[in-house]
């Protein structure tokens, strides 16, 4: 597929994940979590910071059931009216609500956090990755918004037939420093300067 807006990959992308099968779908997912909680980067982690999983998204609530036994582990809530995200962290499942667009989100009883170590890794959803770590999200922006100021290691995760050689990308957008799908485990190599400017 040749390189074009963002608005007809997103939905390109969005039609073939929804045209999967259910049983593809959970033994695609079920190798890319044990991917990545074999990789050396989850190993090494203290703080792990994941997304909720949903529909057409790779599945992360394996990981995150794992992870709650393991490490320190924060999940996304979206500031309604605004393209801002902010994590909290959770003990459990029943620290999740459902929030905003149906995603189930961290209950708010506490302060979000505002740091994280820089031995914490960050999950990065996307619809699409290239082969330089660039994604292709859902067009709020809240995850480009937030990695501007996150200093751990990201990671992206992504189905291998959503996988791009070249993404449009603008002055905004942040690349991941390592992509795991269900057949590769990729490290782009990249100093956080060169990501993060």
């Amino acid at each position: 597929m040749q390189i074009g807006d963002k608005k007809r990959l997103r939905a390109y992308y969005k039609k073939l994940r929804q045209s999967m099968s259910a049983a593809e779908k959970k033994n695609c997912d079920d190798r890319i979590t044990a991917a990545f909680l074999e990789s050396e980067l989850y190993k090494k982690c203290d703080e792990l910071l994941v997304y909720v999983s949903f529909d057409i998204e790779v599945d992360t609530l394996e990981i995150i059931r794992k992870a709650l036994g393991e490490k320190k582990v924060f999940c996304p809530r979206c500031v309604s009216g605004t393209n801002i995200m902010e994590f909290y962290h959770i003990e459990s499942f029943d620290d999740l609500e459902a929030g905003s667009y149906g995603l189930l989100e961290p209950v708010v009883d506490t302060a979000p956090v505002q740091s994280f170590s820089d031995n914490s890794v960050c999950i990065v959803p996307g619809l699409s990755f290239d082969d330089k770590g660039y994604r292709l999200g859902f067009g709020k922006g809240f995850y480009d918004r937030f990695l501007a100021d996150f200093n751990g290691s990201t990671v992206g995760i992504c189905y291998d037939s959503c996988l791009q050689e070249s993404l449009p990308a603008d002055e905004f957008d942040i690349c991941v420093q390592h992509l795991i799908t269900e057949s590769k485990n990729v490290s782009f190599g990249l100093r956080k300067e060169e990501i993060y400017g």
